[in-house]
């Protein structure tokens, strides 16, 4: 957009004290803008401005999509992993009741042997049997201990299952509402892209074809900045001042100028004219008595 830019300094308007009325107020000289501007610069500066808003328009759309494959793939890694948990649950509760079976195993089979103790007819079949049962039972302890520690490694596994289904739960529902919003916002600058290529167009072919041919190439040879401003005699882009007599020509506005050093069009705002515009200053109170 076309930026004004006020005068550097305004003369004091205040009248001598003995001057003031009391009863009428005083009128204080106003800044008014006299800008002189070529029809084709004017179109080019408003063009560069549609041009700059369907740059960011564009990366907005492209980074949307972007956005929502990042949180879609945290999203999977935390599924991922609390799967991973749900497996390890699952198979620390699958060890457990195959540890409670041997036990029942051992317990039937300790069980048999006791009974046909009672049938050993010498002192070797005996111990045999003895032998036996503390195999037996030192396998039941021995699934016992392991119970125990599974019982202890469940614990936190059941109890990051459940955080980690609680926290999944509420992912899922941000993550879909941020597609709502993208997909809103994605539509939105759709729509704004429409109407300012349609803008565009229109202005593109009120151009002359020189002046917008011009502008096109410097603007696709800089980076999509074709326009720049003169503040203080300076290209505001390359910061190069403009020698005096090329800065008086830009300043009478009959040609559409570039920058000498970079190439880039130029225009100029001039300083603002004070006119009296009939803003009213408040009264000044009376004088004291001497």
């Amino acid at each position: 957009m076309i930026r004004f830019r006020a005068a550097s300094a305004l003369r004091p308007a205040f009248t001598p004290r003995a001057q003031v009325s009391t009863s009428e107020p005083r009128l204080l000289p106003f800044a008014k803008l006299q800008l002189i501007m070529l029809p084709d610069l004017k179109l080019i500066i408003r063009l560069q401005d549609i041009d700059h808003r369907l740059a960011d328009l564009a990366r907005e759309i492209a980074s949307l999509p972007v956005h929502i494959a990042e949180i879609e793939k945290k999203l999977v890694a935390h599924e991922r992993k609390l799967e991973a948990d749900r497996a390890a649950l699952a198979a620390n509760l699958k060890e457990r009741k195959k540890c409670e079976s041997d036990i029942q195993i051992q317990e039937q089979k300790i069980s048999k042997l006791k009974d046909q103790m009672v049938s050993a007819k010498t002192n070797e079949q005996y111990r045999a049997f003895q032998h036996e049962i503390e195999f037996c039972e030192k396998e039941i302890r021995k699934s016992e201990d392991r119970i125990l520690e599974l019982m202890g490694e469940s614990e936190p596994l059941d109890k990051n299952v459940k955080i980690a289904e609680g926290a999944l739960k509420a992912e899922k529902a941000q993550v879909e509402a941020e597609k709502t919003v993208a997909r809103e916002r994605t539509a939105a600058d759709q729509k704004a892209q429409s109407e300012l290529q349609a803008e565009r167009s229109s202005i593109a072919s009120s151009i002359s074809p020189g002046a917008y041919a011009n502008y096109e190439r410097v603007r696709k040879s800089r980076r999509g900045i074709a326009v720049a401003e003169v503040i203080d005699g300076r290209c505001s882009v390359c910061n190069i001042g403009l020698r005096l007599q090329f800065f008086q020509d830009l300043k009478r506005g009959e040609s559409i100028l570039s920058c000498e050093s970079c190439q880039r069009i130029l225009y100029y705002n001039p300083p603002q004219a004070v006119e009296d515009l009939g803003v009213a200053m408040p009264t000044l109170p009376p004088p004291p008595a001497s």
